[in-house]
């Protein structure tokens, strides 16, 4: 007996040892962790440019899939009809008309969200996430005056983002090179670089000077300086080896955004995306060049597309999708010529950017502001389609709660369950906003008051919503907006004026 009774308890203490071991493994290989979450953001894509929102001629199968896989919104809305509001709100959950500065943004603008206000990588990282952007920021940077050979501060890294590699404003502004964490990257010391938005430099050439020089030509307005054979809105001088190829664009901001996510995939992460498709100048890689059969915006959509999938692939190969939340959106409605020849109209052909709904970017009516809104969290949301009324300023308080924190946006509604597919409720009111205008939809029914000025911006021949007289809108019956029943309907428009301005009285929370 005593022989065998050390043999025994070793034996025991093995096994008891081995099946920690194994039960340590098997914890660490499936424990929960908090998910991670994305957001990825197209620029001036339209309602109706996905195969999943009704287009036939363009091909867009990676994000149809996203569409067909998670939950499809129908009434998804961005905060405004133009950028730089949109992606204000986006981050803030504040509407951006809460903030004069929320405009579109010149490159040398100053940061207009306050580092003190709360964002959405500002609440995820004090919950233990790492946070990242890449691509598209145009919510400027500093504050007046930036050296761009210097640290730049505060931007994206002084309100929320642990990692950021940006470009300062939009493809056709300087400076025209890509930011990383507050430094240009790859600028030489010995070629500075000089921007103003007033005048040119002297020697430098110009789109309307010299438009011998270059290989895309503009249409109204982006005749300053030429970089890569385009000239761009506003003068830049310097950092010739920190200037970006157009075409290499997408697969920089690609392999970023895959680099971060691997750096990042053994601790929660949130990764804000942002697309520079298809905001002009539209220059897609030369591998996609024809690919649409619409000239180079369509071929820039089919390159985000592409995009999208390679990027979705990289999650999946490491091992992140049942893990993951994703959202894909866009800044605002559709705009066609925007600013150069690249037969964007000539070649449109049956494609409606718009699809069914009037307007485009810059404009009240719905094609400002509705746009693709899809949310997809492999064997968590289950597929479908949902027509509550959602709204990108949505975004932080149904993350706030995601994350476990209680912190709510201003303006922002907790939509968690309805995000995620476990709800059909949506918001009973939302402020629309276009280049400093708003109008209002509660339930089906959309108001826009009068507004001075021109109907139409024939530069890009999109109807603006204005009207000397109050519009009114039953989308339920007239999605497309084409019969305004305001005097038809005197009771409901004066209650949607009273519901619209106790909203535009209501004083910041403190």
């Amino acid at each position: 007996m005593t022989i065998f009774q050390p043999i025994t308890i070793y034996s025991v203490l093995c096994v008891l040892l081995l099946s920690a071991c194994k039960q340590s493994s098997r914890v660490e290989k499936t424990a929960p962790t908090q998910p991670n979450i994305i957001i990825i953001y197209a620029d001036d894509l339209g309602y109706g440019e996905l195969g999943a929102y009704g287009a036939t001629t363009l091909k867009t199968p990676n994000l149809d899939k996203l569409a067909h896989d998670g939950m499809r919104f129908t009434n998804g809305y961005a905060a405004s009809a133009t950028c730089t509001p949109s992606r204000y709100a986006l981050l803030t959950g504040t509407y951006p008309w809460r903030n004069k500065s929320a405009k579109i943004l010149p490159g040398t603008a100053s940061l207009i969200i306050d580092t003190a206000q709360l964002t959405i990588p500002k609440l995820l990282k004090a919950k233990g996430y790492k946070t990242g952007i890449v691509g598209k920021w145009h919510l400027g940077l500093g504050r007046g005056n930036v050296d761009w050979n210097q640290h730049i501060s505060p931007g994206p890294n002084e309100v929320g983002f642990d990692h950021s590699y940006i470009m300062a404003a939009t493809q056709d502004r300087v400076p025209t090179v890509y930011i990383e964490n507050g430094k240009v990257d790859n600028l030489d010391p010995n070629d500075p670089i000089e921007i103003s938005y007033q005048q040119n430099f002297e020697g430098q050439s110009t789109g309307k000077e010299n438009p011998e020089l270059l290989k895309m030509k503009p249409s109204h307005g982006h005749d300053n300086s030429i970089i890569n054979g385009i000239s761009r809105i506003g003068y830049m001088k310097g950092g010739e080896t920190a200037k970006w190829i157009d075409e290499d664009m997408a697969d920089h901001f690609l392999q970023k955004a895959q680099q971060y996510v691997k750096s990042n995939k053994n601790e929660p992460f949130f990764l804000y995306y942002a697309l520079q498709q298809p905001h002009v100048p539209r220059t897609p890689h030369p591998r996609f060049v024809g690919s649409s059969g619409m000239g180079p915006r369509g071929d820039v959509i089919v390159e985000a597309d592409w995009c999208v999938g390679e990027f979705i692939k990289t999650l999946r190969q490491e091992g992140l999708l049942e893990n993951t939340l994703i959202v894909f959106s866009s800044d605002n409605g559709p705009v066609v010529n925007d600013g150069y020849h690249d037969d964007s109209v000539e070649k449109l052909g049956d494609h409606i950017p718009a699809g069914p709904l009037r307007g485009g970017k810059y404009s009240l009516f719905e094609a400002g502001t509705r746009v693709p809104f899809i949310t997809y969290w492999k064997g968590t949301i289950l597929p479908g389609v949902s027509d509550a009324l959602v709204s990108q300023l949505d975004l932080l308080s149904s993350i706030a709660n995601f994350a476990g924190s209680n912190q709510k946006g201003q303006d922002s509604e907790d939509l968690l369950a309805t995000f995620l597919g476990k709800s059909k409720t949506g918001r009973k009111e939302l402020i629309l906003e276009a280049t400093s205008r708003t109008a209002f939809r509660k339930g089906n029914w959309v108001m826009i008051p009068p507004y001075k000025g021109k109907r139409v911006n024939t530069s890009v021949n999109i109807e603006l919503g204005n009207d000397i007289i109050y519009q009114l809108y039953n989308l339920n019956d007239d999605l497309g907006q084409q019969n305004n029943v305001a005097q038809a309907y005197p009771e409901k428009l004066a209650k949607m004026i009273t519901a619209y301005k106790e909203i535009l009285d209501k004083k910041p929370k403190r």
